[in-house]
């Protein structure tokens, strides 16, 4: 019998929830295929095994059943400190706080509200072991920004982004901000994706003066809300999503529900977008799209709380303007 097989049953009986009928198990699809020399799969099952006890420890902590659910994923199978060297590669960015202007009596915000439900939103796509995440973000936002303006929705390139941002240091990480300011300052084109497709390395950048397409960004703005969430959820409205960096530490394990807790402010690794938020239950929530590819999460995406200023959502927040 395979090794992988032993390990997996022992955790499915410790992560396996009252009402739910099976719980993913890529990881022991990966684990499986991955082959490798005898050590390298000893390390992968004592990472199973590690996560086995750090995802009973998540689950036992919450409060009441409205929270995340944490369990085994595609990502089970490495120890935190693998995965925070591969996807956890957003470079944090100090902002200014925002400072709202009087604008007289303002229009009360929608109990709800999702930019998906106006199709200007990409499908979720997977970095892989690229730590690019901040181009993901970055990316999703100037294609909901050209979407939001009347135009096709189209499927940027990431791949442009990483390898051209100078600022940045491709799959190594890099930071919302500075790429932001890149592209405005050069006014760069985005081409499609299929023009320059993604390759989960960094390679020579590569310029298309003579394409036929492009996108530009005019501008962006980028603020700290913290404490100020009711504000930022005005800017997603009128603005477009939002690119945020947060600290996605306990990410690794999620399954679903609304993160609420195991997660810290001002220690921000990761940046995602944030398409929308939902306050029609009892805790309200962000909608946020994730680049980890669609298995991950709910769909690809996380629910986060809205208030509090849960995993930094609010430290970092940029919208932008095509």
């Amino acid at each position: 019998m395979a090794w992988w097989a032993l390990a997996v049953p022992a955790l499915l009986l410790c992560l396996l929830r009252p009402g739910r009928a099976a719980l993913p198990a890529p990881a022991a699809t990966r684990l499986r295929e991955e082959g490798g020399s005898g050590r390298q799969r000893e390390q992968a099952a004592a990472a199973l095994r590690e996560s086995a006890k750090r995802i009973g420890l998540l689950n036992s902590s919450s409060k009441d059943n409205t929270t995340a659910v944490y369990g085994i994923n595609q990502f089970s199978h490495l120890f935190p400190e693998e995965f925070k060297a591969i996807y956890l590669r957003s470079i944090p960015h100090k902002l200014p706080r925002y400072v709202k202007v009087p604008k007289g009596k303002e229009k009360p915000l929608p109990k709800k509200f999702d930019w998906r439900d106006k199709k200007v939103i990409a499908e979720v796509r997977n970095q892989q072991t690229c730590g690019g995440c901040w181009a993901f973000s970055v990316v999703g936002g100037i294609e909901s920004a050209y979407a939001i303006k009347g135009n096709t929705l189209e499927e940027l390139s990431v791949q442009q982004v990483i390898d051209c941002s100078y600022n940045n240091y491709g799959c190594n990480g890099g930071s919302t901000v500075s790429a932001l300011s890149w592209l405005n300052q050069t006014k760069v084109k985005l081409v499609r994706d299929s023009e320059y497709t993604f390759k989960a390395q960094t390679g020579l950048c590569h310029y298309f003066e003579r394409s036929d397409f492009g996108v530009s960004i005019t501008g962006f703005a980028a603020y700290d809300f913290s404490g100020q969430e009711e504000e930022m959820m005005r800017m997603l409205v009128s603005w477009g999503p939002l690119a945020v960096t947060v600290d996605a530490v306990s990410w690794q394990d999620y399954l679903g529900g609304i993160i609420q807790y195991h997660c810290s402010s001002g220690r921000a690794n990761h940046a995602v977008l944030i398409t929308g938020f939902d306050r029609t239950g009892s805790i309200p929530y962000w909608i946020v799209q994730n680049s980890w590819g669609p298995t991950w999460g709910i769909d690809g995406y996380v629910r986060v709380k809205i208030g509090g200023n849960v995993c930094g959502i609010a430290d970092t927040v940029s919208a932008v303007f095509v």
